[in-house]
C-alpha cells in the first residue's frame, strides 16, 4: 500500500499544481513586456497600478480558495460527501454577492484606491480605463478562486492545472492579438484577462460536473447545508480575509512608495514584483499539497500522517527555494532584461537585485505553513502572525531606514516574511505540542513506508 502522505502523495498534487502556478507570473511578466516594449514607461506603471488594484481586491478575496480547500478537505477525510458538496455550494453563493458588490461600487473603490496608491495623473487615466473594463470580470474570478479550492480539497489537482493553464495560455494569447497585433495598450491587456477568466470558469465547470457525477450527488442552492454551518464558513473566511488584506496592503504600500518618489521607480518596483510572484506561485505548488493532504489528515485524526506531510514538504520546500536563489543570483539581470527594454528601468532594477536574491530563503516556511494551517483551518493563528510581521516589522523597517531611499521597501519586505516564518514554525511546533494539531481522536493506523 501506499504512504497516503509520503512524497508520491506529496508530488501528485504539488507537481500539476507548480505547473499551473508558474504560469499564473509568466502572465505576469507577458504582460510587463508587452507593456515595456511600448513606447512610455507610463503604459507599464498604468498596468501595475491596475494590477495592483485587483490584486488588492481579488486576492484579498482569495479567502474563497483557501478556505474552500480546507473545510473540503476535511471533508474528503471525514468521507462525509454532504458536506463536500455544500464546500462549494456556500462559498459559491458568497463569491456571487461579492461580485455584484464589486461591479455595483466600482468607481468609489477605483478612485480610492487610486488616492491611496497616489499615481501622477497621466498613469490615472490610463489604470482608469483599465479598472473600468477588468472589474466585469470579477463573477467569474471569484467563481474560479472556489471551483479550484474545492477541486483540491477533493484531492483533485489536474482540474486546477487546466484551469489555470486554460486562464493563462488563453491571457497571454488575448495580449498578443490585442496589444501586439491590434496596437491596443491598457484597454487590449485588461479585455484579454476578461475573456480569460471567462473561459477558465467554463473548464472549471467541466470538472466540477464530472466530479459531483462520480459522487453521485448535485448541487441544491437552497436545500441544507451538509453539516457546514455559516458561522463556521465565516469563522475561517473571516481570518483569512484580514490576513490577506494585510498582505495585499504591503503590496499596495510597495506600489505607493514607488509611485511617491517617480514613474521610474514606480515602474521599477512593478519590474521586481514579478521575481516574487514567480518565487510565490513556484512555493505555493508545495502548499497546495500541504493544504489539502494537512486537511485529510484533519478529517482523519491522522496526527501521524500530519507530522509525516509537515517532514516531507519542508525538505521539498527548502530544496525549491535554494533553486530560486540560484535563478536569481545567476541570471537576474537577464530576467530584467527579458521583462523591460527600456533602459533606465533596467538599470534601476539592477540595483535592487541582491534584495531579490535573499527572498527565497526569508520567505520559504511562511509559504510552506500558511498551506498547513488552511488544511487545518487555524486561520485565527495565520490573521495573527501576518497582522504581527506587518505592524511591528515590515512598516517600523521601512520607517527606520527611509534614508535609504527605495532600498528601504526591499529591507522591510525580506525581514517581514522572515518573521512570518519564524512565528508559524513557532506556532505549528506548539499546536504539535500541545496535542492541538488534530482531533482528539487520533487515528493510530499505521503509515507504509
Amino acid at each position: 500500500m501506499s504512504n497516503p502522505y509520503g512524497n508520491k502523495a506529496i508530488w501528485l498534487i504539488a507537481g500539476p499544481m507548480m505547473l499551473s502556478g508558474i504560469s499564473i507570473p509568466l502572465l505576469g511578466l507577458v504582460d510587463t513586456a508587452v507593456m515595456g516594449h511600448l513606447s512610455d514607461a507610463k503604459y507599464l506603471a498604468a498596468v501595475a497600478v491596475g494590477s495592483n488594484i485587483f490584486g488588492i481586491l481579488f486576492m484579498s478575496l482569495n479567502f474563497l480558495r483557501m478556505g474552500t480547500t480546507g473545510l473540503t478537505a476535511q471533508a474528503f477525510g471525514e468521507k462525509n460527501q454532504l458536506k463536500q458538496v455544500a464546500g462549494l455550494k456556500q462559498p459559491l453563493i458568497i463569491s456571487l454577492v461579492i461580485s455584484v458588490g464589486l461591479i455595483l461600487f466600482q468607481y468609489p473603490i477605483l478612485e480610492l484606491a487610486l488616492i491611496v496608491l497616489g499615481p501622477g495623473e497621466n498613469v490615472s487615466s490610463l489604470t482608469r480605463e483599465y479598472f473600468t473594463i477588468r472589474i466585469y470580470s470579477a463573477p467569474f474570478a471569484l467563481a474560479n478562486y472556489v471551483v479550484i479550492g474545492w477541486l483540491l480539497g477533493m484531492q483533485n489537482a489536474r482540474g486546477p492545472l487546466i484551469i489555470t493553464l486554460v486562464l493563462n495560455g488563453a491571457n497571454i494569447l488575448m495580449d498578443l492579438i490585442f496589444v501586439v497585433g491590434m496596437g491596443m495598450t491598457v484597454d487590449g491587456v485588461a479585455i484579454a484577462t476578461l475573456i480569460a477568466e471567462f473561459l477558465a470558469l467554463i473548464t472549471g465547470t467541466y470538472f466540477v460536473i464530472n466530479t459531483l457525477k462520480k459522487l453521485g450527488l448535485e448541487i441544491k442552492f437552497l436545500n441544507g447545508s451538509g453539516g457546514v454551518t455559516l458561522n463556521r464558513i465565516f469563522d475561517v473566511n473571516g481570518s483569512l480575509f484580514i490576513r490577506s488584506v494585510t498582505l495585499m496592503f504591503i503590496f499596495a504600500f510597495i506600489t505607493a512608495q514607488g509611485a511617491r518618489i517617480d514613474t521610474l521607480t514606480l515602474a521599477t518596483n512593478a519590474l521586481l514584483m514579478n521575481f516574487l510572484f514567480l518565487l510565490a506561485y513556484g512555493l505555493d505548488g508545495i502548499a497546495c499539497a500541504a493544504e489539502a493532504l494537512s486537511g485529510k489528515a484533519f478529517g482523519e485524526k491522522n496526527i501521524l500522517g500530519l507530522k509525516q506531510l509537515v517532514r516531507g514538504t519542508l525538505r521539498w520546500s527548502i530544496g525549491l527555494a535554494a533553486l530560486f536563489t540560484l535563478l536569481y543570483f545567476g541570471s537576474g539581470k537577464q530576467i530584467i532584461e527579458m521583462l523591460s527594454s527600456i533602459q533606465d528601468v533596467q538599470e534601476s532594477a539592477e540595483k535592487y537585485l541582491p534584495w531579490l536574491i535573499f527572498l527565497p530563503s526569508a520567505a520559504v516556511l511562511a509559504f510552506l505553513y500558511d498551506g498547513i494551517f488552511v488544511g487545518l483551518t487555524r486561520a485565527r493563528e495565520m490573521c495573527l502572525v501576518m497582522l504581527l510581521s506587518a505592524c511591528f516589522v515590515f512598516l517600523p523597517c521601512w520607517y527606520f531606514t527611509k534614508n535609504w531611499g527605495n532600498h528601504s521597501i526591499w529591507f522591510a519586505l525580506i525581514a517581514f516574511m522572515s518573521f512570518r516564518s519564524i512565528g508559524m514554525h513557532a506556532l505549528y511546533s506548539r499546536l504539535i505540542e500541545k496535542n492541538l494539531a488534530v482531533p482528539s481522536e487520533t487515528n493510530h493506523s499505521k503509515i507504509s513506508e
